[in-house]
């Protein structure tokens, strides 16, 4: 067998075995939920509940996707309900009392709050795990803002999770991987943010969804809307 046609094998089973690894994860696009991020497969979608700090019951999805021991997961929960929800609330309180009266800032207004808190209340939920905390800072993922989160769970395990809020939707995604693998940033810096209609969204300036979400500032978007980007300090080891 001459030198060339022993390259020319060597390359074709290069190109067979060291793409399967990558060409598994693929680009899932969900628009009902409005996003969309790197996953190690379609993922799969289980209908799920949220009970907020306050005490609603929202709907939930959870987008999961394993690949050998490590682990994705996008929980993505609906706070479009939660203004009937409160409204309804005050509607059967004891007359007089303090939620049935107020102004913006208590009573028939308590929702807001819950929405204005979601983020944190979220952050709060991950940081009461068995876990330890080695990084938690403000970040946003194509402008939306959130928070960034790395714990070393007890089996020594990893967990990269980013917490957001748009368009009156939480957004938890987490990738955990097992001790000593590299950081999930194929999937942590994939994250972005799509309408119903499947086109992509990028704003111009930070998106903060208890100012834009609840209609107290307008979301300013830029053109095109195709665009992607890690917050500062996304992504960073720990």
């Amino acid at each position: 067998m001459s030198v060339s046609v022993v390259i020319a094998v060597f390359t074709a089973i290069l190109f067979m075995s060291a793409p399967a690894s990558a060409q598994d994860w693929v680009e899932y696009q969900n628009n009902p939920d409005g996003f969309k991020i790197n996953f190690p497969g379609q993922p799969r979608v289980t209908e799920s509940k949220w009970t907020t700090e306050f005490g609603y019951v929202l709907p939930a999805r959870i987008y999961t996707a394993n690949r050998g021991k490590e682990r994705y997961t996008v929980t993505v929960v609906d706070y479009a309900p939660i203004k009937a929800l409160g409204e309804a609330k005050i509607k059967t309180c004891p007359a007089g009392a303090e939620p049935c009266s107020g102004s913006e800032l208590s009573g028939p207004s308590y929702w807001k709050h819950d929405v204005r808190g979601a983020i944190i209340y979220a952050t709060s939920k991950l940081l009461e795990r068995n876990a330890k905390v080695t990084r938690f800072h403000w970040s946003h993922m194509d402008l939306v803002e959130g928070h960034q989160l790395q714990l070393t769970n007890a089996d020594n395990s990893r967990t990269f999770a980013f917490v957001a809020m748009h368009d009156m939707k939480l957004y938890i995604t987490e990738g955990t991987v097992p001790p000593g693998a590299p950081e999930p940033g194929l999937f942590q810096q994939s994250v972005g943010w799509v309408d119903k209609a499947g086109n992509g969204i990028r704003y111009q300036t930070i998106y903060a969804n208890q100012f834009n979400g609840l209609g107290d500032a307008p979301g300013t978007r830029g053109g095109g809307g195709r665009g992607r980007g890690a917050g500062p300090g996304a992504g960073n080891p720990q």
